[in-house]
């Protein structure tokens, strides 16, 4: 099959892509970023999806599907350019792609979009909306996007559209929100909670989304692996230094004295639990985790040292 992988700058959409390629799939590349080691046998367009140039890349390509992976946190751009970037790209990935004859659309996003809440159910399936930015507003456009690809399952029936919400990864890539938490030698803690933390080896997320593509998975569907893990206990896993600190100091201090750079809402997420029922995906598709908790730390920890 003819896969076209939109955000192949970033490090799980480049895992991704070799995943497809390593399992017999024509896998082309498209972002703005460059991926100045992709194998020779990956094709990689450096161009925006929002731009006219993309469009030219579907119509010559003429993929039969395509994962999309090109969205960026609030760390990585600012409000209106993220929105952009987010909202923008998943409408073009869309317009696109029924245009020009593409059969299936992957959009993969995260579950965190759940929220993070006191009153929140422990687990979440894919029932529940994403309700997210009520206290996380930098999440507003993630969840635009996410609520967009979903619309699409009635607005284009005759086009394939699955869209995934993947728990934390971590991995040798040492890249995405958890890894960035959990890098530094102090993990910071809101006093007095110690939140459940949900995550899946990064060359297993890749492996889901492969499957995704192959099974041509029709819906919405949560992606998770292990059983989650308290905070404080991942923490120490990894050798760390739990810092609990009174959450109005807390605020204060992200992005200072060794400590991890957040946005204010994220603080929530360091209260309460956003776990997910993985099972639909895993009846849809048969997929398995291949690596438990304790390899996927080691393997993260290992990384972070070298």
């Amino acid at each position: 099959m003819k896969v076209l992988v939109v955000g192949t700058g970033g490090a799980l959409a480049r895992l991704t892509a070799l995943a497809l390629r390593d399992r017999g799939h024509a896998v082309i590349g498209l972002d703005r970023r460059p991926w100045p080691d992709a194998p020779a046998d990956v094709p990689v367009h450096q161009v925006d999806i929002r731009k006219r140039a993309a469009e030219d890349v579907f119509r010559r390509v003429k993929p039969e599907a395509v994962v999309h992976m090109a969205t960026v946190n609030a760390l990585s751009a600012g409000g209106e350019e993220r929105a952009r970037i987010n909202l923008g790209g998943t409408q073009a990935v869309f317009s696109h792609s029924q245009a020009h004859g593409v059969k299936h659309v992957v959009v993969v996003g995260r579950h965190t979009f759940y929220g993070a809440s006191a009153d929140a159910p422990l687990y979440r399936t894919e029932a529940d909306p994403p309700s997210g930015i009520g206290n996380f507003p930098e999440l507003a456009d993630l969840v635009a996007a996410d609520l967009h690809a979903a619309t699409m399952l009635w607005r284009a029936p005759e086009l394939t559209t699955t869209v995934l919400r993947v728990v934390y990864t971590l991995g040798p890539s040492l890249s995405g929100t958890l890894s960035g938490f959990l890098k530094g030698r102090r993990v910071p803690m809101v006093l007095g909670f110690d939140p459940l933390f949900q995550f899946l080896d990064e060359r297993d997320a890749a492996a889901a989304v492969a499957l995704a593509v192959e099974k041509r998975a029709r819906g919405i569907f949560n992606v998770a692996g292990p059983s989650p893990m308290p905070l404080s206990t991942i923490a120490h896993a990894l050798g760390r230094t739990v810092v609990p600190v009174p959450e109005p100091v807390l605020a204060r201090l992200l992005g200072r004295f060794g400590l991890p750079a957040l946005p204010r809402g994220a603080l929530q997420h360091l209260k309460y639990p956003i776990v997910v029922d993985g099972g639909a995906f895993a009846r849809e598709t048969g997929f398995v985790a291949s690596r438990d908790e304790a390899h996927i730390l080691s393997s993260f920890g290992d990384a972070a040292r070298l």
